[in-house]
Order: structure tokens, then sequence, then C-alpha cells
């Protein structure tokens, strides 16, 4: 058996994206970005759905034997895709996960071990939400409002999500931030407890999410308990066609 085999990976992959329009079936190395998406999750995950409501994509998955669930095309976030994407593979299937990973569509060179380790934040059974960190160690990053922060407490939990740099650092150049404190990035990787999910979807936008337009930020206004997990592997994300230019250059692909 799986040692995972409770938890389902959810790929929430929409079509319409403002910035990169296709981004899911952009060609990277030969490949579909979704597929190198699955690949990477299924070295860990038995189990795998692509959540889309789009047939260009679902055909593209069904094509190199992927597994697909179709989705409303209403939804406003991967978090709400993931949850309706949930109850249709707990019927297909005939069974109960106990958690469910959420894995951007656009993270083609996410990390097995990163998925792991989100995974076995659920061996605990109050663990309702959990998200990975990665310590800054750059004042470019710091800064970057597109590189969200996040300040955790003593025992791993966040506190809060920003586009800002805190805590500020009273008296201290800023360019010497990053060196005196350890600040750290948000890696845009999600876990839910099953029953957790659709809760958090019936949430109303706060002051916060709408001032920082960050989700995670609703579910601590509202309560919930985020568990934080450290990693130190580094996460591309592919945002728009620049960024895949970006790494072509670079020859990363």
């Amino acid at each position: 058996m799986n040692e995972f085999d409770e938890i389902v990976g959810i790929i929430p992959a929409r079509y319409a994206s403002s910035r990169f329009p296709g981004k899911p079936l952009a060609d990277i190395g030969g490949k579909p970005m979704i597929r190198r998406v699955c690949e990477q999750a299924s070295q860990v995950l038995a189990t795998t759905y692509v959540a889309t409501d789009d047939d260009r994509i679902a055909d593209a998955v069904r094509a190199f034997g992927g597994r697909v669930v179709m989705t409303s095309a209403d939804h406003q976030s991967g978090t709400d895709r993931c949850a309706e994407a949930l109850t249709r593979i707990e019927a297909a299937e005939g069974r109960k996960f106990k958690a469910v990973i959420n894995i951007q569509g656009d993270e083609p060179f996410i990390r097995p071990e990163q998925i792991a380790l989100l995974c076995s934040a659920f061996d605990s059974a109050s663990t309702e939400i959990a998200t990975l960190v990665k310590p800054v160690d750059n004042s470019a990053d710091l800064f970057n409002p597109n590189k969200p922060k996040v300040v955790v407490s003593a025992d791993g939990a966040a506190l809060y999500f920003s586009r800002s740099p805190i805590p500020y650092l009273r008296g201290v150049d800023e360019s010497q931030w990053h060196l005196r404190h350890r600040f750290y990035n948000h890696i845009g990787l999600y876990g839910y407890r099953a029953d957790i999910l659709p809760a958090i979807t019936r949430m109303k936008r706060g002051v916060l999410e709408q001032c920082e337009s960050l989700e995670q930020l609703r579910w601590l206004e509202n309560g919930c308990r985020i568990a934080v997990l450290e990693t130190r592997l580094e996460s591309i994300s592919i945002d728009t066609p620049d960024d895949l230019k970006a790494l072509v250059d670079r020859g990363l692909i």
C-alpha cells in the first residue's frame, strides 16, 4: 500500500488565463506542462486527478493516460475547484479520502519531496490545512510583492500572509533585513483535510483577503489553523510566456 493512499492529489487547470492563455498545454521539453505536473505528483500519490472545465485540457490529459474530472467554469479559485472535484472523485472511486493536496498546474518542476512533506502533515488528525514555506535568502525576494511572505508561530502555524515583508525591522537597513531575521516565502502548495475543504469554500471574503488578494487570509480570518512545514527546495512557477522563455534561456528546459 502507498504511504499516502488516503490522500488524493488534485491539479486545478483552466485554459483562460489572462496572462498566459492555454498555459496548461504549453510545451515544455516535448510535453505539455500539465503532464509534467501530473508526473511529478504521481511519484508520491497513487491517486491524482486534473480538475478542469476545458475539453482541450481534458483531452490532452487523457491522451497521456492521466485522470480527469470535469468541473464548473464558474469557480473563483483553485480551492473551490478542488472542493467540487473531490465530491466527483469520491463518487467515481467509491471511497472517501482523508485529505486533498492542491497542486498548482503551473508548477511543472514541483519536487516529489515537497508533496510528500505536505502529505506528512496529515499524519496528525488535528491538521486542518497545511502549506509549505521556504526561508528567504535574498533581499529581492523579500521585497517582491509577487512572492508572499508568511509569519510563523512558535508551534508551526501561520500567523499571517503578506505581500509585504513583515515584521518590520526597526533601525535596520532594508538591505540587511534578510540577514537579521528569518523571513519565509510562501510555496503555493496546499493540503486540506477532506471534511474541512467544503467548509472553507463557503467562507466569505474578508477584509484582509481583499487588501492583499491572498485567499488564505480568508481562512485565518475565520479561525482556521494553517500548519506550516519548511522546505529548502526551490519552487519554480510559470505565470507568463516570459517566465517560460526565461527558463529556456537559462537552459533549465
